[in-house]
């Protein structure tokens, strides 16, 4: 499945499928995270008689079964390919997204959350496999830059519609708009990326190479596992924005769902534009010639770092400073955003191994977002304010912080069985 195999008459537009994928990934966040707006709108909590438990246990769901097929998802795109499994997936958890506003019962809702989460779990998986296939190390960076917009624009977007379409109709039309309009981004996905489901020999090969790097020779990587925590770290506060933020600024800052909608916005575009320049200015500095794994590690030290300003806003005497460190905090956070991903992903993992490790690192990602969600519900409960989700946040940042400095490290990276890792430019060999 290499950019060389010609089964069309043109090349491949690589960076427009990324493009692509960035928009497959910010729909996936915008039904993912639609439900956060939901959760501040007391016309919707009143109908199901949500406690801040229960409403953690809602918020949380998706990310629950997003992380237990995390792993067979990997296992699936590096054998089969991108295409299909990505198609067949994006069009069950649009059309579970839109069911969710169709039910009634609150297991309903957390069953149609599951079944958004199962489904979602191909995106992260297959787009590291393309990404591996088809960018060099100069390019991962910029690359991971452009995609990850879509993973912020998702929230930044989703938030305010949301808001607006809850205002303007109510919950059940916002689920269902929501869900449904995603679809249209099936047709430039078939008509733009080539079929590379495997024929019989493609597939012994790439069963092949895929049994080089076992997950025992992953789980054995403290690359890996320092991969799993930073992940789990990064994660943390961005789901927690993702989930709680809008309750946050209704509830503590006094600010309208509407309201709440613009300032979310603001928050994430914020860590879409510094992710991006993080991403390309990383990708300058190691085709300069500097070592690709000490400059991702420093940005991903000053991101975790900077990201810690978010206390500042949890005790601002005014809802303006609290406004201003609440979308500081989260932006800074985008310095460690693409260059995590390329260090613990591509830049130490054996290129044949990207897809299994991808999902296994995505298990950290959405475990991050189910204990966020259920946590910071259970500590908004006990505490009876938002600062205790947000001293969480703190401590798991400085934790992150610590992984990349003693984990992130080349000697550790993950061993291959038979050597059979092609050295491409600027890429570590194991």
């Amino acid at each position: 499945m290499e950019t060389t195999r010609q089964n069309g008459p043109r090349p491949e537009n690589r960076w427009g499928i990324l493009v692509l994928l960035a928009l497959g990934l910010m729909i996936s966040f915008v039904d993912r995270t639609s439900m956060s707006a939901a959760l501040a709108d007391h016309h919707f909590i009143s109908e199901f008689t949500l406690t801040h438990v229960q409403r953690g246990w809602l918020g949380s769901a998706v990310f629950w079964s997003y992380g237990l097929l995390q792993l067979p998802m990997g296992w699936l795109v590096d054998r089969y390919g991108v295409k299909w499994p990505y198609s067949i997936c994006f069009v069950v958890w649009c059309l579970a997204a839109a069911a969710t506003g169709m039910v009634a019962t609150l297991s309903a809702l957390i069953l149609v959350r599951l079944l958004i989460g199962a489904a979602e779990a191909v995106v992260v998986p297959a787009t590291y496999r393309y990404l591996a296939d088809n960018f060099k190390e100069t390019q991962k960076g910029t690359a991971l830059g452009i995609y990850s917009i879509g993973g912020k624009m998702g929230p930044a977007l989703g938030a305010p519609i949301a808001a607006w379409l809850i205002v303007s109709n109510s919950w059940k039309v916002m689920f269902v708009v929501t869900g449904l309009v995603g679809l249209i981004w099936l047709l430039p996905w078939f008509l733009m990326l080539r079929n590379d489901f495997p024929s019989k020999a493609e597939l012994a090969a790439a069963k092949q190479r895929a049994a080089s790097v076992p997950l025992g020779n992953l789980l054995a990587s403290p690359v890996v596992w320092g991969g799993l925590i930073t992940n789990f770290c990064y994660s943390y506060f961005s789901f927690y924005c993702m989930t709680w933020m809008p309750a946050y600024l209704v509830e503590q800052r006094g600010l309208s769902l509407r309201q709440s909608g613009l300032y979310t916005f603001f928050s994430f575009i914020g860590i879409a534009i510094v992710a991006a320049l993080a991403g390309f200015a990383a990708d300058r500095l190691i085709a300069r010639g500097y070592d690709a794994v000490v400059v991702r590690k420093s940005f991903i030290v000053a991101g975790f770092i900077g990201g810690t300003t978010v206390l500042l806003g949890a005790y601002a005497p005014s809802e303006q400073l609290a406004l201003f460190w609440n979308v500081v905090s989260l932006s800074l956070l985008g310095l460690v955003t693409a260059n995590n991903l390329a260090l613990v992903k591509l830049t130490l993992i054996p290129k044949q191994a990207a897809g299994l490790n991808t999902g296994l690192q995505q298990v950290a990602t959405s475990l991050a977002g189910g204990v966020s969600a259920s946590l910071s519900g259970w500590l908004l409960h006990v505490g009876g304010s938002y600062t205790w989700p947000m001293l969480a946040i703190f401590v798991f940042l400085l934790l992150g912080a610590t992984s990349t400095m003693v984990l992130l490290r080349r000697k550790w990276a993950p061993k291959v069985n038979d050597g059979g890792f092609e050295k491409q430019q600027g890429e570590v060999v194991v």
